[in-house]
């Protein structure tokens, strides 16, 4: 079996439940959406080639990714701090530790951290073997 389908085995069954017991396991469910963090509707890309890359992400205090878009899913959970998302429309959005997203897709966007101590995120990205994680806005 490949990476992509163990992983989306693995996603599905988090998801069953809230909260639940199952043979000494607890299990939160930590996101269950159909829309990214902007209201898009989630699509999936197909790649004759899937591959999933699982990232944690450390951005210092005052530093941020820089802008950029996604063109297939990625899902992030906000480990440490908050995340600060600035899209080209000027909204912000704030994910705050703890919490969970499916990040907009085909959308420039700039995550900063504005706090005092490191922002530490995990993101998953869903694309395909030789694609870019990330496409950065020319300046």
């Amino acid at each position: 079996m490949n990476k992509y389908f163990l992983t989306l085995i693995l996603l599905a069954f988090l998801s069953l439940t809230a909260r639940s017991q199952y043979s000494g396991l607890i299990i939160k469910e930590l996101l269950r959406t159909d829309t990214t963090s902007i209201g898009q509707k989630m699509t999936y890309p197909k790649f004759s080639d899937p591959e999933v890359t699982m990232l944690k992400i450390t951005i210092p205090p005052g530093k941020s990714t820089g802008w950029h878009k996604h063109n297939f899913p990625v899902f992030a959970y906000v480990i440490k701090g908050t995340l600060t998302v600035e899209l080209e429309d000027h909204r912000v959005i704030k994910f705050k530790e703890d919490s969970t997203f499916a990040e907009m897709m085909n959308t420039y966007h700039n995550g900063k951290n504005m706090e005092d101590s490191d922002l530490e995120v995990i993101a998953i990205y869903l694309g395909g073997k030789g694609q870019k994680l990330s496409i950065m806005k020319e300046k």
